[in-house]
Formats: C-alpha cells, structure tokens, sequence
C-alpha cells in the first residue's frame, strides 16, 4: 500500500471515494503539456516551425493509411467537438501546402501533398532519433495497458461530460 501523499494540482477537487482521480487528473494535465510541446517541436524539427499541436495531430491523421479524409471524420476520429478549430488547422495546412482538398459534391476530402507526406517521414526519423530510442522495450506492454486504460477514461469523461451538459 502506498501511503504517500497523491500529486494533485487541485487539492480542493481531492475526493474521499477517489484521490487517485485527481492524481490521474493532474498527470493527464503534465502528460499532455509535455506531448504538445513535443509534437510542436518535433514539428519544427522537420522543417514545418509555425504549427499547433492540433495542426500537427491534424496532419498525422490526414497521413494516416492513405486515405482521404473528411472534416467530420478527422473530428470524429481525434475526438474533437468543435469543428472549427480543426476547420482552421485544415484551412493552415493547405496554405502551407502540407495538405489538399478535393470537393466531392458537398464534401470536402484532405489528402496529405508530397510535401506533407515528405514533412511526416521526417517527423518520424526525429521521433524514432528522439524518443522511441529512449523507450526500453521491456516497457512495451505497459505502454500499451496504459494506452488501452486512456482510451477507456476518455469514455468515461466523455460520458460525464454529457451528464454535466445535461444539468
């Protein structure tokens, strides 16, 4: 058992039936500061400085499995309910020519450009220089429990949301 005291941020949210939600709370906060600023300067590192961690994450999904994508599906997919923000990194992306789109009929589907697909190869030879070197690959299954465990907890969050959206 462990008797040490949890790290929150928040210590007016600490609940009796869960401190070790407001633990988790403040370690999602740190983790996804820190994966940001990563994203945004591995970014900057391959060649493309001027983008936010949502034009980045914007455009890895677009590279995702060659297949074109559209707004509501990019959304969907990123979890992301305001579709204006991402709206906006796709009007960036285009300018800076990292990625196109194609009208079909009322739609509009984003591909990756060459340079897009070419920027996202390099982002990946500095993530696997950077980071992926760093990871001993003992920790690999805790790594993907842990990754299984978020993707839960954002359903649990998701749910509270629409209870609270509800009160």
């Amino acid at each position: 058992m462990n008797d040490s005291q949890p790290i929150v941020s928040s210590s007016h949210l600490v609940s009796a039936r869960s401190a070790e939600m407001s633990e988790l709370e403040f370690g999602m906060t740190v983790s996804w500061n820190a994966f940001s600023r990563w994203c945004v300067r591995c970014m900057a590192a391959a060649g493309v400085p001027d983008l936010t961690i949502t034009d980045v994450l914007v455009l890895h999904h677009i590279n995702h499995r060659a297949r074109n994508k559209k707004l509501a599906d990019i959304c969907f997919v990123l979890n992301y309910e305001d579709t204006h923000v991402v709206n906006y990194s796709l009007k960036k992306l285009v300018a800076a020519g990292l990625v196109q789109g194609d009208k079909q009929g009322k739609e509009v589907f984003y591909s990756p450009t060459e340079r897009g697909q070419q920027v996202v190869v390099r982002y990946r030879e500095i993530r696997e220089q950077c980071l992926i070197s760093s990871v001993d690959g003992e920790l690999n299954p805790q790594i993907g429990e842990l990754a299984r465990f978020l993707r839960l907890m954002s359903g649990l969050y998701d749910q509270a949301a629409r209870s609270a959206s509800s009160l």
